[in-house]
């Protein structure tokens, strides 16, 4: 593979192109998490946050870029999944397990998702994310889930996919 041409830079991107393929990279890193978090009543932890790229709010699991941040270089995934669950909802989980590591887009970004599995889980917070972020944190009952989802879609709110793909590789 050829040596990749910068195309443009910012602190938290870099568009690249390698022949005619144009494609954008994470300066700090190139893998983040999703998490699954499920407790013990049977509630599925989802967030929802306004995402500029789409320009909408996004109900979605936990997740978070790898090292993003000088104070997070050098920690693992299990680690970062741990940390963003409970910056995000205000759980701390005992063990977490990874599910899957994929590309996020193939066609348009180098970056890979390791969804995990959060189990053990402790309330420590009501969470919300950092003074940057703007989350709601949502229980929802897994008997419930679908219905739930398509009334946040009524409402012009969109569903991240990462939510089934995880309830399908966690077997749920």
């Amino acid at each position: 593979m050829s040596t990749p041409e910068t195309l443009f830079e910012t602190r938290w991107i870099r568009m690249q192109r390698i022949g005619h393929w144009d494609f954008v990279v994470r300066p700090q890193s190139d893998r983040c998490v999703g998490i699954l978090a499920i407790t013990p009543q049977e509630e599925i932890i989802l967030i929802e946050q306004f995402r500029i790229p789409v320009g909408a709010v996004v109900v979605e699991i936990p997740a978070g870029i790898v090292g993003d941040e000088p104070e997070h270089l050098g920690e693992s995934l299990a680690e970062t999944a741990r940390r963003e669950l409970l910056e995000e909802t205000g759980y701390l989980a005992e063990h977490v397990e990874e599910l899957i590591a994929t590309p996020t887009s193939a066609g348009l970004t180098s970056e890979f998702i390791h969804l995990f599995q959060a189990s053990g889980l402790t309330r420590k917070h009501a969470g919300g994310g950092t003074a940057a972020e703007n989350i709601t944190v949502h229980h929802v009952p897994l008997g419930g889930l679908r219905a739930w989802l398509k009334e946040r879609e009524a409402e012009g709110k969109v569903i991240d996919f990462k939510i089934h793909a995880a309830l399908w590789l966690a077997g749920r």
